[in-house]
């Protein structure tokens, strides 16, 4: 593996892997409920949704 290649898969590990530790670990979500490619996407899309929504809710004093 040459160094470039290093160095941006290292990048990938501190901004991609810990987006799904985080979905798999504490969301826990491990696999799929629905079947359907569609329904999947939906699925996936309300994972990523809740992901993201997390940080608004963090910093909410009320």
């Amino acid at each position: 593996m040459s160094f470039d290649r290093m160095r941006e898969y290292s990048k990938r590990l501190g901004i991609i892997e810990p987006v799904f530790g985080n979905i798999t670990v504490n969301k826990g979500m491990n696999k799929f409920t629905l079947h359907g490619q569609d329904k999947v996407n939906t699925q996936w899309q309300m994972v990523c949704l809740v992901h993201r929504a997390m940080p608004l809710n963090c910093n909410n004093p009320t």
